[in-house]
């Protein structure tokens, strides 16, 4: 699968490009605002890398991997150069407080958003992922939600590759679970300096 990673040079964004790049069964890009510095940072990593909106183009998935605050500003800037090429969101909407890490909203979820501001189905999954985990090789399911067949099934044969399971969630309006989970992970691995996951029990 040929794969572009929007924000591949985040620590989230990188970890999953090394990653894939040493399972060695996609062809990986990653992309920055700043070409220079997407190809430096895959250089280091052995995958090649551009401006966020060279690399989405002739790919089979594109992963949204920026930062929330950028998440929205950044679909709608590469909505013509993405298309119809089904994206993975893997962003979540938090707020930073002095009780701890808090869901960023209350209705809605920034997967829902991105889906209407591009042209092309969206998947989102991989919130309860760390950069650290997936450097182990152990991050925990993959849980993926998505409305289109498409999108999800390419984000799921993704996912797969990085965790033992990847797990099929429901429609797209379930990111909304899933990014309010990552600020439940957030908060137990600061309370316990941890890099938690998620595995769900009881199934086959």
């Amino acid at each position: 699968m040929k794969v572009a990673i929007v924000g591949g040079t985040g620590a989230f964004g990188l970890a999953l490009a090394k990653r894939l790049h040493e399972l060695g069964q996609d062809e990986v890009s990653i992309g920055s605002r700043v070409a220079d510095r997407a190809r430096a940072s895959a250089e280091e990593i052995g995958v090649t890398g551009g401006r966020n909106d060279e690399i989405v183009r002739d790919v089979d998935l594109i992963v949204l991997a920026v930062k929330s605050d950028a998440t929205l500003g950044t679909a709608s800037e590469l909505s013509q150069a993405i298309g119809q090429t089904p994206v993975l969101c893997v962003a979540s909407d938090l707020r930073f407080t002095g009780e701890g890490v808090l869901p960023g909203r209350h209705q809605g979820s920034l997967a829902e958003e991105v889906a209407r501001l591009v042209r092309a189905p969206v998947a989102s999954g991989l919130q309860s992922f760390a950069a650290a985990n997936l450097a182990d090789g152990d991050p925990g399911d993959a849980l993926i939600c998505g409305a289109d067949d498409r999108a999800k099934e390419l984000a799921l044969e993704l996912a797969g590759r990085l965790a033992d399971r990847a797990i099929d969630v429901g429609p797209l309006e379930n990111s909304r679970a899933l990014e309010g989970m990552t600020s439940v992970i957030l908060n137990v691995n600061k309370r316990y300096k941890a890099h938690a996951g998620i595995r769900l029990t009881g199934l086959p």
